[in-house]
């Protein structure tokens, strides 16, 4: 074995250079199994960028009281949706997990006390769409949780706080979607393709608009951002995994789109790619 292959292996988490960070757009746990163009845009920036030593992602669909991180060796898959096929409930993403990282992660956090947690696993929101990227499952995944008492300013603070990651070769994932009102879908526009309700492609656009100029602040402020923008995002799950992405934006680095169409009239695809 070459000596930096041995390195690799005893100290995971030594410094490599900067990764970058993802928001991701996951949209139905259905990009699991099928194909079509987001499912290509996943798979294409799992090859884009470096591979990295682990993934921490946050994701939409684990909300809780207080901030945890999965721990354990072996994260289960969770199907935590209903009303799809039966290949869907089918699928395993025997990832493992890191407690290393864990503890690694919850010793650099410092604006709360972080609990690790043994019981979570991976929610669709991260395994439907990190099955895409690294389909062999041989990347280490842990998870961090959603404080629903928080404000949207508290979220992007602690985000900021796992910047060093970057340099440890920790791919950090935002899940979610910034246009997401699940009351609101066109069922019978779902197999059409780009298709938003005006106030959707309004929210989104300025959205965008906010991402490419930097300005987190009126992003962290979307309770302030008018009607289209209360009817995007009815409640702040989905939304709030891109400002823990944007938060981890360093000074001069690129940001670009992919995946950028609306779906079903309420929901976007629009994931950004940091550094």
């Amino acid at each position: 074995m070459k000596l930096n292959e041995l390195n690799k292996i005893t100290t995971p988490f030594g410094n490599t250079d900067k990764m970058p960070v993802l928001f991701l757009g996951h949209g139905s746990p259905m990009n699991a199994i099928e194909e079509n163009e987001f499912v290509t845009g996943f798979r294409n920036i799992g090859k884009e960028i470096p591979k990295p030593n682990a993934i921490l992602c946050v994701s939409a669909h684990w909300e809780t009281r207080g901030t945890f991180i999965t721990a354990m060796e072996k994260p289960k898959t969770i199907h935590d949706f209903g009303g799809f096929p039966q290949a869907l409930f089918d699928v395993q993403y025997p990832a493992p997990g890191s407690p290393e990282l864990a503890k690694e992660t919850k010793g650099i956090i410092k604006k709360t006390e972080v609990g690790l947690d043994q019981s979570w696993g991976l929610d669709h929101g991260c395994w439907s769409v990190v099955k895409n990227m690294y389909p062999a499952a041989d990347v280490p995944v842990i998870q961090m949780s959603l404080d629903y008492y928080q404000t949207p300013q508290y979220h992007y603070e602690l985000a900021k706080e796992l910047v060093s990651l970057r340099k440890k070769g920790v791919l950090i994932i935002g899940s979610g979607n910034m246009v997401h009102n699940l009351g609101m879908i066109a069922w019978d526009k779902l197999n059409t393709s780009d298709y938003g309700y005006d106030w959707a492609i309004e929210a989104s656009d300025k959205m965008k608009e906010y991402i490419l100029d930097n300005d987190h602040q009126s992003l962290i402020n979307y309770k302030s951002q008018g009607k289209a923008w209360d009817l995007a995002i009815p409640s702040p799950d989905h939304y709030l995994p891109l400002l823990y992405a944007l938060a981890l934006k360093e000074e001069n680095e690129k940001v670009s789109l992919f995946n950028d169409k609306a779906v079903a009239g309420s929901l976007t695809m629009t994931s950004v790619k940091i550094g």
